[in-house]
Parts: structure tokens; sequence; C-alpha cells
């Protein structure tokens, strides 16, 4: 199936992520409360911990793709309510999953769980929201959304396996370094989208638009986090500069400095890569501002936004198809 042309450049949104937001905010209210009803155990910790995860800040990125995505394509509905909550769990348990691996301390400015209650109960909570997700999966009753959901959870943990790989590698490639984006973050996004598509019983083109629609939006923001790792609004986003650096992560601006970078700067960056920690910082902070690093990793979060707003196309005109539109400027326009 042919994609879409690219646009030359994003028209300017039409609404602001608060607008977004306002847009569905009915349906997001009846999210929250199915999210606060469904994370309920007789068990105390996990309630406590749970809870303390779910509602540490988060945008809700992934749920308000499956509610626009439905909205946008005219579903009328309420299976939207409990396939956003379903997301919302799924990406909650990758995250105190990551946070156990990474050996994180902070997550949106806050204690990360595994700082608080420990490893072990993170990971089997992460193990409660993804068994909790997928009971919620069989209300509803079909097998095509069954099968878009396990078979992202599955291509999820395949990039955290993937992520572990290149860790400490300073010989990550850049593709290698775009499968992990696309397995570990896009796929969710890619998801969350596609659902809205199938559940409003929309036409096969218009579904595979929304599919790609979220996977581009997921890489883009993906990327952009990358750039704000190494800037000065780090620590709008709850983090340290140089965090992903200090986990020994290549990302892509570190790719892109030891690829375009001078001997010494290139070795610096190995070696920083190597052994993580925040040791050669400065070094390497003073790379990346030397060479293209941070323009050239922006550039293609812009083209990967251009191309998940080519996708829209394929979707009516309305102020949800807008408000997806928004949702893409935002993904490379937002500084937090």
């Amino acid at each position: 199936m042919q994609e879409a042309a690219t646009p030359d450049i994003l028209t300017s949104p039409a609404l602001s992520i608060d607008g977004v937001y306002q847009l569905i905010d009915n349906d997001l209210g009846a999210v929250n409360q199915l999210i606060k009803k469904r994370l309920h155990s007789e068990v105390a910790l996990i309630n406590q911990l749970s809870n303390y995860i779910i509602y540490s800040g988060g945008k809700r990125l992934r749920p308000v793709l499956v509610l626009l995505s439905a909205r946008a394509l005219e579903y009328q509905g309420n299976q939207h309510i409990n396939l956003a909550a379903i997301v919302e769990f799924i990406h909650t348990a990758t995250l105190l999953h990551d946070d156990v691996v990474d050996a994180s301390e902070k997550r949106r400015g806050n204690d990360t769980a595994n700082a608080i209650w420990g490893n072990e109960a993170a990971v089997l909570v992460g193990d409660f929201l993804y068994s909790r997700a997928f009971q919620m999966m069989m209300d509803c009753n079909s097998m095509r959304v069954m099968e878009i959901l396990s078979d992202a959870t599955n291509t999820i943990a395949e990039g955290e396996v993937l992520q572990l790989l290149n860790c400490n590698d300073p010989d990550t490639s850049e593709q290698r370094y775009m499968d992990v984006i696309h397995f570990k973050t896009a796929k969710l996004f890619e998801a969350a989208a596609q659902l809205g598509a199938i559940i409003s019983n929309a036409a096969p083109e218009q579904e595979f638009a929304m599919a790609k629609y979220g996977m581009y939006l997921g890489t883009a923001f993906q990327l952009v986090d990358d750039v704000l790792d190494y800037s000065s609004s780090s620590e709008k986003i709850g983090k340290n500069i140089g965090d992903d650096l200090a986990e020994g992560k290549p990302t892509l601006p570190l790719i892109r400095a030891m690829n375009t970078g001078s001997a010494s700067q290139k070795d610096i960056i190995r070696k920083a890569i190597t052994e993580g920690g925040r040791k050669h910082i400065t070094e390497v902070m003073k790379a990346i501002v030397a060479t293209d690093a941070i323009e050239y990793t922006a550039k293609i979060a812009r083209d990967e936004a251009n191309k998940a707003l080519a996708m829209l196309s394929k979707i009516p005109p309305s102020r949800f198809r807008d408000a997806l539109s928004s949702m893409a400027e935002f993904s490379v326009s937002r500084t937090f």
C-alpha cells in the first residue's frame, strides 16, 4: 500500500496541547475513572505502588491517541475508553520494568517506584498491570484487538532486549538505534492509533494510515526526548543532563557526534558510552555542541512528524483530525 507523500513543512497547529485535552475532556475523565476502578487490588502494596506511578504526572499521550483516533473516525460506542485504559496500563508496566533495568531513581522529577519500594515490588506490580490489561482486553470481545495489543506488547519486550544489547556498546549503529525506537517506543503509539480505527470499522486504508501516523509520531517523540537529554530543558522533564549517557545508552545525538566528530571527540564519546556514568559529561557535551548532532536528530524528528501529518490526509476533516495534527506538532516542539 502506498504511503502519502511527506509535506515539506508542518502546518500551524489548529489547537494548543491544552485545547487537545479540552476537546476530549469527557472521554479522558471516563478513562481516569476506569483506571482508578481497575487498579484496585486486595493487596495494599499493589494499590500504593500502581497508584503512585499511574498518577505521577504523565500526559496520557497514548490513551489520548486511542480517543482521538476513534473520534476522528466517528466512533459512537464506549469501547475506546476501555482500550485507552488498557494502553495506559501497558505503558505504565513498561515504565516500571524500564526503571528497574536502568536502575533509575528519578522519573518526571519524582522518585521512581523501585527507588521507594524496591526492585522486586516494582517488577511484580508491573506484571500485575500487564495481566490486568489482558483481563480488560477480554471485555473487548475482539480477536483483532487482542492481536494488535498482544503483538505490540511482544514487540515492546523485544525492544527492551535490543536496548539492553546496545547499552555500553559504542559501535551501535544509527539503524540499530532506530530499531530500538520503533520497537520499544513507537510500537505502542502505533497500536493506540490503530485501535481507534479498528473499533470504528474504518476502511483498510484509514486503519493503515492511523497505524503509520502513530508509528511516525512515536518515533518523533522519542527522538525529541533524546535531544532534550542533552539540553537545558532536561530539568523541566524531570531528568538530569546526560541521564542516557550515565546509563550507557548510545542515543542518536551521541551516534551522530561520533560519526561526524574529530578523532579525539569520537574517542571520548566511545569511552563515555563504554564506561557509563557522568565522568566525561563535560567533554561529551562539548562534542555534541561542536558537531551537528542536536540539529541532525531534531531534523529527523521533524521529518517523522511530517510523515505522521501526511497520513492524516486519509482521515475526514474534523476537530479531532486537527487535534491529531496538533499532536504531531507537539511531539517536536515541546520542551518538557
